[in-house]
């Protein structure tokens, strides 16, 4: 069975940190790479960070230096720890691997969590 849950979302102040969480099913998790994706309102789903298997890590630029994704293979776990959090970095994040998972031909995605940068 396929599955990916995320958690670890929440409402944070300009500057603050959080950490999120996915449990991703074998499956999933057994890809090459896995990645943190957003989504804002109004706004197209991005891909914000990447490990592959090989432990090297890819971010989109404005992330850099204040995002670090991780993975725990025992627990086939995938961290995204965010720090110096903006009202920008509002959105829905989701886990996935990279490309996205594919399920009978329809792209899968779990609920994903919500990460909001609000004074």
């Amino acid at each position: 069975q396929v599955q990916l849950v995320e958690s670890g979302g929440g409402l944070v102040q300009p500057g603050g940190s959080l950490r999120l969480s996915c449990a991703a099913s074998g499956s999933i998790f057994r890809t090459n790479a896995m990645g943190w994706y957003r989504q804002a309102p109004g706004k197209q789903r991005e891909l914000v960070a990447t490990i592959f298997s090989s432990g090297r890590t890819s971010y989109l630029e404005p992330v850099k230096g204040r995002f670090t994704i991780s993975r725990d293979n025992a627990k086939n776990t995938v961290y995204l720890q965010m720090n110096s959090l903006q009202p920008e970095d509002t959105a829905n994040y989701y886990c996935n691997s990279h490309p996205f998972w594919v399920d009978k031909g329809v792209p899968y995605w779990g609920q994903g969590t919500q990460v909001t940068v609000s004074s």
